[in-house]
């Protein structure tokens, strides 16, 4: 929706209030609310300010030390939240409601190049010097349960009713149960400029999948994150919950991220070579970079210590580092033909930022573009009992430190970026690493 069409919605009185966010390290959406005429008078044209500790927060809120970006020493002030009048759209769920996304900038109007709509920015900058676009869409999994998100609170989230009784990858009886919510899914996320393609059921017991419609990376991570937080609160509207974690029990299957990605240059696919009638050259050094660098990267694609659990034998998520042709055991897998023809990259799970995860794939393919890398032979058979692949990282605490080794992340994402990203991740580890689980309680209450 253009700013033209929401004044006019704004003057009306069909929307009266103005969600104005930016997406945080976490891929939440955090931010403010304005009255509609106040948002056309001030915020439209000047933006607005919020508190720049919010990069430094863990899950749980708390202001966390050892930033530069922002800390108590500096006082923790403000940074501008420009709104990106590109990303207006209503928000169907929300009656009276508009959201719009915002860029997060220093006081001298350039980007904070922490944040991870910057992060991806950068990416798509590179691609732009080269007169390259990239077509990217991401597919969500989640499970649904029948508990509210209070009462899942309330029972420490142990107990719940998954929404089916069975598996229902691909089923179309007992998903219909839940066909009121999800057809209301569809359409008013398509109705918010969140073009769903499908949903369906998934392998594991209230399991499902959605696919979006293909588009370039910003707008693509955009839709990624309304739908996450439009999703949760259409679920929550009907008194029931949703999770997005990567491994929701040890007995049941994860949930991922998939990202479809190819590049384009005049509307031809730059990965597909029509005299020969299979990838390019360019495909293969992209999908040569996403082999060498992505174990580097696996940070952004599993930024939680419960990511590293979906990776398991079997699962339906990758273990080791090869690429197949419709081969659903490697990490990645090549689909489509001519102009649809591209790579899924199956590393991310459901807890991935979108921003970070498309930057990460892009900066990575670019590397093995620029250093003229090749993948190799595609492989043959099931790789999660290969034990002569190279393994995908264990743990997040194997993950970052990765990362810090990682010569290309400091070249293509700058020290600053790198220093947040990994004093992030340290700190996730440190705070699971002082946690008493259930698991220990368990296993030493009384036989230890």
């Amino acid at each position: 929706m253009t700013q033209t069409q929401l004044k006019e919605k704004i003057r009306t009185g069909e929307i009266d209030t103005v969600i104005v966010a930016f997406p945080d390290v976490f891929g939440r959406l955090v931010g403010k609310r304005f009255t509609g005429r106040f948002y056309l008078d001030q915020v439209a044209e000047h933006g607005t300010h919020s508190c720049n500790y919010l990069l430094t927060v863990n899950m749980e809120m708390d202001p966390m030390a050892g930033f530069n970006v922002a800390n108590w020493e500096k006082g923790f002030g403000d940074f501008e939240m420009r709104p990106d009048p590109a990303t207006i759209r209503v928000l169907p769920w929300q009656p009276g409601a508009a959201l719009v996304l915002c860029d997060y900038r220093h006081h001298d109007g350039s980007l904070v190049e922490e944040a991870p709509r910057s992060v991806l920015q950068k990416q798509v900058a590179h691609l732009a010097r080269k007169k390259t676009v990239c077509n990217i869409a991401s597919e969500l999994e989640f499970f649904l349960f029948n508990d509210s998100y209070p009462d899942a609170a309330a029972a420490g989230y142990r107990g719940l009713t998954p929404s089916s009784d069975y598996r229902i990858d691909y089923h179309t009886m007992q998903p219909a149960r839940e066909e009121d919510l999800m057809r209301r899914v569809r359409n008013q996320m398509c109705e918010a400029g969140v073009p769903v393609e499908s949903s369906k059921g998934e392998w594991g017991r209230g399991q499902h999948e959605v696919n979006f419609v293909y588009d370039q990376p910003i707008p693509m991570a955009d839709m990624h994150v309304v739908f996450k937080q439009g999703i949760k609160e259409m679920v929550a509207q009907e008194g029931r919950a949703i999770t997005f974690m990567p491994k929701i029990a040890e007995a049941e299957v994860g949930s991922s991220c998939h990202i479809h990605v190819s590049l384009a240059r005049n509307g031809q696919n730059l990965f597909w070579d029509a005299r020969a009638g299979t990838g390019s050259r360019m495909f293969r050094q992209f999908l040569g970079g996403l082999m060498k660098y992505c174990p580097e990267f696996c940070y952004f694609f599993a930024p939680t210590i419960n990511a590293y659990k979906r990776y398991q034998s079997a699962s339906w998520a990758p273990t080791r580092m090869a690429w197949s042709h419709d081969n659903r055991t490697v990490g990645f897998r090549v689909v489509g033909h001519k102009n649809s023809f591209r790579i899924e990259n199956r590393m991310p799970g459901g807890d991935a930022n979108p921003y970070l995860a498309f930057a990460a794939t892009i900066a990575a393919g670019m590397a093995g573009v620029e250093e003229g890398l090749d993948c190799g032979e595609a492989y043959q058979g099931n790789a999660y009992e290969d034990a002569g692949l190279a393994s995908l990282p264990r743990t997040l605490r194997e993950a970052v430190e990765l990362l810090g080794k990682s010569s290309l992340a400091r070249r293509v994402f700058g020290d600053s970026m790198v220093d947040f990203y990994l004093h992030t991740g340290r700190l996730e580890v440190q705070a699971y690493d002082n946690a008493v689980t259930d698991w220990e309680r368990v296993r030493y209450f009384e036989r230890i």
